[in-house]
């Protein structure tokens, strides 16, 4: 081919904002490693609906994150008022008005199973609409991106400034870039330790350097991971170390509303042209638009991926496009495999089913779980009790021909305010307890919201010593408002 020939061919070429890539250097480069090498991208501004939705995502999310352990929440004296806290020194879990005991972890475990619920529900529903949205990763990623496209420029200017001479415009605004991402990393691993401590006194302790040493680690690790996870690796993190790509091909179903290219309206393409017959060709003039604004680098237009996030900037980019050239929008939009089937035989299309099995399955499951944490938690007592019998001896027999027992007790009191009990027995005949250390008192007295325990004696003649064994009841109750706990266990005697 002439010279000529070679610039015409190159003249008529469809023009592409995607970066080129040198395929044979890359092949080679991949022949020496064991892994593919990562091709940088560079995702371009979208604008438009979805756009929209995910800035105030990004915005209620990060808000939330960074706000909630500045919250307050009266609780009453001698209880902390951060209405969110995970107080490890004194083992327990706040929230609002809810208090956790660490006995009552099954509460965390019921949360976790509503939320891996709900995650099958709404990907069953709309695809990895979580993974777009809402996913930590996608979101710091989000901001990380937003912050790079400030100081470094759009997708064109980043790509002119990573291919050119190191120079000192370019060290400048690395520069600028890294700190900036090192100080949100900074602020986030310093957010996520203010949940385990009163925020306002750690924040203080914190930059007069009198803050534990496990402090200043943890928001070195987190602030590390941040920069990492978002700056650095991006859609590393959801395409090789994230499971849920994996996991969410057996929970959608051909009635799940994904991320589509409607490739029966968009084929065949062709670059634009005025005045063009669209009656021999597809909506779609091949501007790559759609694969500019992709996080993860991926074309909608090669069918479902792995990759794919469905975080819908494909669909903002292509109706911009559309509008442009008026034509119909939404070539890229949420939609259904039955939808793609029914087009593809002529059929007219169908509103997608939003109450099916799986769905409503995964909502009644929802529902019977929260329905128990709710009872659970409406029902549970200020009160609690635990026995536990000595083993050595399990027995001793007294010289009146008697049998004692003894036990540990101990008394947890979940109420803000010291509190008085008293012990007995149901189901033991004529028993006789002490308290050791509390005689001649007219109760036990437990601290406001602590655990006490208290080692009881309990006796019976030897008439009504059982043979071998014999359950009974503890019963205590609170000597100001009556409320009751009971816990049963057993009384050992010799056996006849």
């Amino acid at each position: 081919m002439d010279q000529a020939s070679q610039a015409a061919s190159q003249a008529t070429a469809p023009s592409s904002n995607i970066e080129t890539i040198d395929v044979d250097a890359v092949n080679k480069k991949e022949e020496r490693s064991l892994y593919k090498a990562r091709v940088k991208i560079y995702p371009k501004r979208a604008t438009g609906v979805f756009r929209k939705l995910k800035w105030l995502v990004m915005a209620a999310t990060l808000a939330v994150y960074y706000l909630a352990p500045w919250i307050r929440w009266d609780r009453g004296p001698n209880a902390p008022d951060q209405a969110i806290l995970i107080d490890f020194p004194a083992r327990r879990f706040y929230f609002f008005f809810i208090e956790i005991w660490p006995e009552e972890v099954y509460y965390l475990t019921g949360l976790l199973i509503i939320a891996a619920l709900a995650l099958f529900l709404v990907t069953s529903l709309a695809g990895r609409v979580w993974c777009g949205y809402t996913c930590p990763q996608t979101v710091w990623t989000d901001l990380f991106i937003w912050v790079e496209r400030l100081v470094e420029g759009d997708r064109s200017a980043r790509i002119r400034l990573d291919k050119a001479p190191l120079s000192v415009n370019k060290i400048v605004r690395k520069s600028i870039k890294h700190v900036l991402w090192v100080l949100i990393g900074m602020a986030t691993g310093g957010a996520w330790i203010f949940y385990f401590a009163d925020a306002p006194t750690l924040l203080v302790d914190l930059f007069t350097l009198q803050a534990p040493i496990v402090a200043y680690s943890t928001v070195a690790v987190l602030a590390g991971c941040t920069y990492v996870f978002g700056g650095m690796m991006r859609e590393q993190v959801c395409t090789y170390m994230c499971p849920w790509p994996r996991i969410q091909g057996a929970l959608v179903d051909e009635e799940s509303l994904i991320v589509s290219y409607k490739d029966d309206r968009g084929e065949p393409r062709a670059p634009f042209r005025k005045n063009m017959d669209w009656e021999t060709r597809g909506d779609c003039i091949d501007c790559n638009q759609c694969v500019a604004v992709c996080p993860m680098g991926i074309d909608i237009r090669d069918g479902q991926q792995l990759e794919c996030i469905h975080c819908a900037l494909c669909i903002d980019a292509c109706n911009d496009v559309m509008t442009r050239i008026d034509r119909p929008l939404n070539l890229i939009s949420y939609d259904t495999y039955v939808n793609h089937e029914r087009r593809a035989a002529g059929a007219p299309e169908q509103k997608p089913r939003i109450f099916r099995a799986r769905t409503v399955i995964y909502a009644a499951l929802i529902a019977i779980v929260g329905f128990i944490m709710l009872g659970t938690l409406i029902t549970r007592s200020k009160l609690d009790i635990n026995i536990l019998h000595n083993r050595n001896p399990l027995f001793v027999k007294l010289s009146d021909g008697g049998v004692r027992n003894g036990y540990i007790i101990k008394i947890l009191n979940k109420q803000h305010e010291v509190r008085r009990f008293k012990i007995a027995v149901e189901g033991l005949d004529n028993a006789l307890i002490t308290v050791v250390g509390q005689e001649g008192t007219s109760g036990l007295t437990v601290p406001a919201d602590r655990l006490a325990q208290f080692r009881v004696f309990v006796a019976v003649p030897e008439a009504n010593a059982p043979d071998g064994r014999e359950d009974f009841n503890f019963v205590v109750t609170d000597l100001a408002d009556g409320n009751r706990a009971v816990n049963d266990t057993v009384f050992r005697g010799p056996e006849q």
